[in-house]
């Protein structure tokens, strides 16, 4: 528990980029053809370019330094060994057990907790093969039709974004559908279309107690209860909980054969591996969510026992921490290049934001350094007509993160091949950039005068020496998909030991869902609450439009 401004390596850092601070990629490549050779990771399939990385053999033997002396490998053996490295709730961190497909035993203080986590994997594969079988019936004897999984935060994003990734994989007769917002719309949106008698309902909640996903529960209870004719009993046959509370699911009226159990050493952002993706199981069948266990459980081999020099979530985080720290870098983008993975970069701000976005260290003391980054970004080629001239331009340096399968899921055409080559197009003209020189050679024939000329030079000159990693992948399946979460999984641990902060808490979440439990009588009672001004005259306002409805 260091504050790693005092590491030598930090040092050496902050004297290195001063001394390489004038230097551009465009340089560093037609000097050095071996580059990509020496900065590239070839792993089963993925191919993780890291070349365009304002970076020398210098500044990652530096990174490297920088994550032995702030004691990487040893934190990376206890999370593994279930040690309770969530300090603040005094927890174990063991998502990793989730997707161990090897013999050996887990243990959190002394208890071999993979039994049980086998034990929920055969619970939801016999109820996926109800399910998809048709075994599994309504209360009017008719098969499921659709699922719709209500949860939020990890309950939702991580599911929501897999499920969608693997859609060429899904059942084509069961449609999977996800709702998360506590606007009432969100529920009667998805509800519209769907009949109460083939509808099957996945309530996430780890404590059962959720406010927005409970709220969503009850309306979507009272819904099938009207279409079951008033029957309540219909619940038990449409409604299954995967939460803790048993309690609390069972007053809901939800058979206690439908529970799914996880633990307190799952954190929200990291559940998808867990009973929280049966709607995963359910799309796409539990051999394929198998598939995604395997692909992050080699992930999990690989962050453990290979060198950080040839480990790719430890490099993933290590520039990720020389560009916040060292270069100023306040966001990092991701971009995928495949519409299946249009989700992928919602899912990463949770697990990256809400893990890192800490404003003091382990020992409760405020940091003096930069912590994690905005994250953010959509699919190709869409931002490319958006905020991709900010990219290339602008005045803020972003580090980008490209993803692109070699192979398409479909064969239409030229238009993978557009894809891929404006894809790899982008990477490298965020490296290159433009001069000036060049910008003039390309307006020689237009005949302006010099002032024209040289604004016209200057709005068309691009600076390049913009980073970015390249994820380059055979073909999006559930294995290679799991394999490219459970990177960014480790690349945020990573930088939450570089930065020596709890990265597996979330007490930022906390006090608006306590204001929100104060304002909400006041709205609907009229009750008088002590507030600020401006809160007090919204409330206030809602009120009055309400009277005059």
């Amino acid at each position: 528990m260091t504050n790693p401004t005092i590491l030598p390596a930090w040092k050496a850092l902050a004297e290195h980029r001063r001394e390489i601070a004038t230097a551009h990629l465009r340089d560093w490549f037609a000097s050095d053809p071996q580059r990509c050779q020496r900065f590239s990771l070839d792993w089963g399939e993925i191919f993780f370019d890291f070349s365009k990385n304002r970076i020398t053999d210098k500044t990652l033997g530096l990174l490297f330094q920088l994550a032995e002396q702030s004691g990487l490998a040893a934190r990376i053996e206890s999370m593994f060994n279930g040690e309770s490295i969530n300090l603040s709730e005094d927890r174990a961190v063991l998502h990793v057990a989730l997707r161990n497909r090897s013999e050996r035993s887990i243990e959190v203080g002394g208890y071999d907790v993979m039994p049980d986590v086998r034990r929920v994997l055969d619970k939801m594969r016999r109820f996926t093969d109800q399910v998809h079988s048709g075994q599994w019936r309504g209360f009017s004897g008719k098969p499921i039709s659709d699922v719709v999984n209500l949860g939020i935060g990890g309950s939702d994003l991580g599911p929501r974004m897999v499920t969608a990734a693997l859609t060429p994989y899904q059942k084509q007769d069961l449609r999977v559908h996800f709702v998360s917002n506590v606007d009432e719309t969100d529920l009667l949106e998805t509800l519209r279309n769907l009949n109460q008698e083939t509808t099957l309902f996945l309530v996430a909640s780890k404590t059962f107690t959720t406010q927005e996903t409970m709220t969503n529960a009850r309306s979507a209870r009272d819904w099938l209860i009207a279409g079951a004719g008033g029957d309540s009993a219909a619940v038990a046959r449409h409604f299954a909980a995967i939460s803790t509370n048993h309690n609390a699911v069972q007053a809901f009226g939800i058979d206690p054969e439908n529970i799914f159990e996880f633990w307190d050493w799952v954190g929200g952002r990291y559940s998808l591996w867990s009973a929280v993706g049966l709607s995963i199981a359910l799309a796409v069948g539990m051999g394929r969510f198998e598939e995604l266990l395997q692909g992050a459980f080699e992930v999990d081999q690989h962050f453990r026992s290979t060198p950080f020099s040839r480990n790719i979530p430890v490099i993933m985080g290590l520039l990720g921490v020389w560009y916040a720290n060292f270069l100023g870098a306040e966001s990092h983008a991701v971009l995928p290049y495949d519409q299946y993975l249009r989700h992928f970069p919602d899912h990463l701000q949770q697990l990256d934001m809400e893990s890192n976005g800490k404003r003091v260290d382990l020992t409760g003391k405020p940091v003096d350094y930069t912590t994690g980054p905005l994250v953010w970004g959509q699919p190709g080629t869409n931002g490319q007509h958006s905020f991709f001239q900010l990219l290339h331009q602008g005045t803020h340096l972003v580090p980008c993160d490209f993803l692109v399968a070699a192979e398409s899921q479909h064969e239409l055409g030229e238009h993978h091949a557009i894809l891929l080559a404006n894809c790899l197009a982008q990477a490298e003209a965020l490296m290159k950039g433009k001069t000036e020189a060049e910008a003039r050679d390309e307006l020689v024939d237009l005949d302006l005068p010099e002032d024209k000329l040289a604004a016209l030079a200057a709005a068309k000159t691009f600076p390049g020496n913009r980073p970015s990693n390249m994820f380059l992948f055979k073909r999006l399946t559930p294995k290679i998909l799991g394999r490219l979460i459970a990177l960014y999984e480790h690349k945020v641990f990573v930088q939450g030991t570089i930065w020596n902060v709890n990265s597996f808490d979330q007490m930022g979440v906390e006090l608006g869902k306590q204001l929100a439990q104060a304002i909400l009588p006041e709205l609907e009672e009229g009750r008088t609450g002590d507030h600020d001004a401006s809160t007090a005259a919204l409330i206030e306002t809602c009120r009055r439009w309400w009277d005059r409805k």
